[in-house]
């Protein structure tokens, strides 16, 4: 058996040979189609079919509601996990390690447990209280999730094989730097998602807005080299999609504001066992009248224009999304460089893999969560109305008095007559 260390000093991990680049997987009928045409308009024309079709399928999904556009994040979460966990079983030719794939999925099953379950008891308080089994598990779910991770955990420790202890360790870290980055930021975007379909869409169409843009500025008007770990990117297309994810975000949000539908927060009804998008539109979402900047009113004439309050915030997303966003991109093609890969996968033609097309989504999944809890978010009666429903009739009471003795003293409410 060869040692370790003779068998990771064999290993160039940066040789095409240790990971195959993903094979061309456009349909033939597509091929012959284009055949004609250059590769660089050839790739054009594959990119943007693929993407026009994607764009119309997501649209399908916001059709179909909530719960639809849920599932589709844990599916693009778990090929995304797929994706990266694969490259790792390559580049370290870890496939003959005992139970190891196995162990990988089983912390995937874990971590979304742990965080699924804290999303069951945050939004669907009133539906557990209703079900003895699910009050169960919820009540001792941190200890059944920390219990599930041991097991993994013991199982790892177990597995260990002499001469191989580094190469598994190498996995392990893998494994749950990859859990990190896919699991904990698509758990953040069904927070957002519970906010207000608005919170979901925004961001994530002002990434691919961005992408599609600065694609298209870079490719026609592109000269200037941006960054030299991705050398297709242009200093023109970035500048481009600066602006042009602006504009967009900008009217893209006014539409969606006008909408219960987009912008109510995403709410469980135990009566009708469905997810309900029904409520009096908050602050954000109702059209104010705004003064125009002296600078500005020379400009367009306007001394003051009506637009929602929301619009103030898509500028902050869309600006993120132009600014920061792209890093998440650079930082997935460094990652491509160091193993000397093309795409993570050939899940899409002329796009890649499923991660190509998210890595910057997930930065800004975390950025919008962020900015939700420090700048949006207050105290959500609904919320704690749900969780007052769960306590004993005991502990109800003594909260009722609790509020009520405390409303008196703010001359809120009239002391009760005593009788």
């Amino acid at each position: 058996e060869v040692d370790l260390e003779e068998r990771l000093g064999e290993l160039d991990l940066g040789s095409d040979s240790d990971v195959t680049p993903p094979t061309d997987s456009t349909p033939e009928i597509l091929k012959r189609a284009l055949s004609g045409l250059s590769a660089r308009w050839k790739n054009w024309w594959i990119r943007g079919i693929l993407t026009l079709a994607m764009i119309s399928l997501f649209f399908l999904i916001i059709y179909l509601g909530s719960f639809m556009l849920m599932l589709l994040v844990l599916s693009i979460q778990v090929k995304c996990y797929h994706e990266i966990i694969s490259i790792g079983y390559r580049v370290y030719r870890s496939y003959e390690l005992l139970w190891f794939r196995s162990l990988s999925w089983y912390f995937l099953l874990c971590v979304n447990y742990f965080f699924y379950g804290e999303t069951v008891a945050d939004y669907f308080a009133t539906f557990v209280q209703r079900r003895e089994q699910l009050q169960f598990l919820i009540r001792y779910h941190r200890f059944i999730s920390f219990a599930l991770y041991l097991t993994g955990f013991c199982v790892f420790v177990l597995s260990l094989v002499k001469k191989h202890y580094r190469l598994q360790f190498y996995m392990f870290a893998w494994t749950h730097v990859t859990l990190l980055i896919t699991v904990t930021q698509s758990h953040l975007v069904i927070q957002n998602l519970f906010e207000g379909m608005i919170w979901f869409l925004v961001p994530i169409s002002s990434v691919i807005c961005n992408d599609i843009a600065a694609y298209i500025f870079g490719f026609f008007f592109g000269r200037t080299p941006l960054i030299k770990l991705s050398p297709k990117k242009t200093w023109e297309g970035f500048i481009g999609g600066f602006f042009s994810t602006v504009v967009f975000g900008f009217f893209f949000s006014y539409f969606l504001a006008q909408h219960q539908y987009f912008v109510c927060p995403v709410e469980y009804s135990s009566e009708t066992n469905r997810f309900m998008t029904e409520c009096e539109p908050s602050e954000l979402f109702q059209m104010k009248k705004y003064s125009v900047p002296p600078l500005l009113q020379a400009v367009l004439g306007w001394e003051t224009v009506n637009m929602y309050p929301f619009q103030m915030h898509s500028f902050a997303l869309s600006t993120f999304a132009s600014l920061i966003g792209p890093f998440g991109g650079f930082f997935a093609s460094g990652f491509k460089r160091a193993f000397k890969i093309k795409d993570f996968a050939d899940t899409i033609p002329g796009h890649g893999g499923i991660m190509d097309r998210f890595d910057c989504q997930y930065l800004m999944a975390t950025f919008v969560h962020v900015y939700i809890t420090s700048f949006i978010r207050g105290p959500n009666p609904s919320k704690l109305l749900k969780q007052l429903l769960i306590l004993q009739p005991e502990q109800q009471l003594s909260m009722y008095k609790a509020l009520e003795s405390h409303l008196v003293e703010k001359g809120i409410l009239q002391p009760s007559p005593k009788g």
